[in-house]
């Protein structure tokens, strides 16, 4: 084992350590520190940002983009399968499956006009496929790897042209337990890949020539000991068109404000257990919220570390994601999760994913959902609206 791989994992040991001391001190931290540490970080890296001078959705294509793109998706797919046997692969992030769940994706009538484009159109009730998910590579008990969570929701029976022609009736949407992505761009994006495959990913925030210590705070501002699944808030942390010419942030928030505590000796799949016990006895609500882009500056497309300010731009509801009472079956959600391919990508052109690591996703997301789906011999499969 390498100097630096030592290194890793002893710092490793002291955030496993944290993850089971912070239910206690979380919620003091939080009221405290949370929005003042947030505020600060975020002055440090918008202050060394050049204003571009953009217009609102503009995207710029950063040089040998594809390239990096076509990097990354090597470098995940050597990981996935240096890792795992065939039969048994995994994604490559967003890794740990705790569960597939019916949905219903309900957009009221009476929204503002300008935010009527896409799913958003009309009022409509499409059924959903929504995935709850741990963060990756890999999938170690929860305590150990529950820091920022992972949603995934596939609406169904929609109509109208899509951006990938896999699938012709979906629309998917994405997002994590954190305001901000882990890098800030696709460059960054490939050293942390490298960092993964070495087994030395805290190494790639603590680079002494190329840090990444803000993103570091941010993550761990965010990345917290949750209780459950159901009780997270995600954000999608890229942009995507809302209609031509405007672009969005979205998230997708949990109606129900209480939160529990995680046990200080949980078992390894706890999450999983809470998921499934609070949907055997009641109906789940969550709020999705759109924030327009307002400032081509202050709320960058191509730098995924800002998060956007809500004193420029408010999140506006503009959906309700139910989640109907239902029992868990442990062996049929996990074969649906091997069938389904989340891709910000399976999307209306109104929704276009917008932003460099978006436009990376396109491929990325497709070789590594061909080769998890080839190795498994699970192909892929477009799920119908009637569920």
């Amino acid at each position: 084992m390498t100097g630096a791989r030592r290194l890793n994992d002893a710092i490793l040991v002291c955030v496993h350590l944290e993850r089971r001391l912070d239910p206690y001190i979380r919620p003091l931290f939080d009221r405290l520190f949370l929005g003042p540490v947030q505020a600060l970080v975020q002055w440090l890296i918008n202050v060394r940002r050049r204003d571009e001078h953009l217009r609102l959705a503009e995207e710029t294509v950063l040089p040998e983009e594809a390239e990096i793109a076509e990097a990354v998706a090597r470098q995940m797919a050597r990981f996935i399968e240096r890792e795992y046997a065939p039969g048994s692969a995994q994604r490559a992030g967003n890794t740990k499956t705790y569960g597939v769940v019916r949905g219903e994706f309900t957009v009221p009538d009476g929204l503002p006009e300008r935010l009527r484009h896409g799913v958003f159109s009309r009022p409509a009730t499409f059924p959903a496929h929504v995935r709850f998910a741990g963060p990756g590579p890999l999938s170690p008990p929860d305590i150990k790897d529950n820091g920022v969570l992972s949603i995934g929701v596939k609406l169904l029976g929609v109509e109208g042209e899509k951006l990938l022609d896999d699938e012709r009736a979906t629309q998917d949407f994405t997002g994590i337990s954190a305001p901000t992505f882990t890098t800030p761009d696709v460059v960054a994006n490939l050293d942390l890949q490298r960092h993964v495959f070495d087994g030395t990913p805290v190494l790639y925030f603590l680079n002494l020539r190329h840090p990444h210590l803000c993103d570091m705070v941010m993550q761990g501002l965010y990345a917290k000991t949750h209780s459950s699944p159901l009780e997270a808030r995600y954000w999608s942390c890229t942009p995507f068109l809302l209609g031509a010419g405007q672009a969005m942030q979205y998230s997708v928030v949990p109606r129900d404000k209480a939160r529990g505590r995680a046990p200080w000796n949980p078992p390894d799949d706890y999450l999983r257990d809470a998921l499934a016990t609070t949907l055997r006895e009641r109906d789940v609500f969550f709020d999705f919220l759109v924030q327009p882009q307002t400032d081509p500056h202050r709320m960058p497309i191509e730098n995924a570390s800002v998060v956007w300010p809500e004193r420029l731009s408010p999140f506006i509801p503009m959906a309700t994601l139910r989640l109907p009472r239902q029992e868990f079956d442990e062996t049929e959600q996990f074969a649906l999760a091997d069938r389904l391919s989340f891709n910000p990508w399976h999307a209306l052109p109104e929704h276009r994913p917008l932003g460099n690591q978006n436009r990376a996703r396109r491929a990325v997301y497709l070789r590594l959902s061909r080769l998890r789906q080839t190795m498994n011999s699970t192909p892929h499969e477009e799920p119908g609206a009637g569920m």
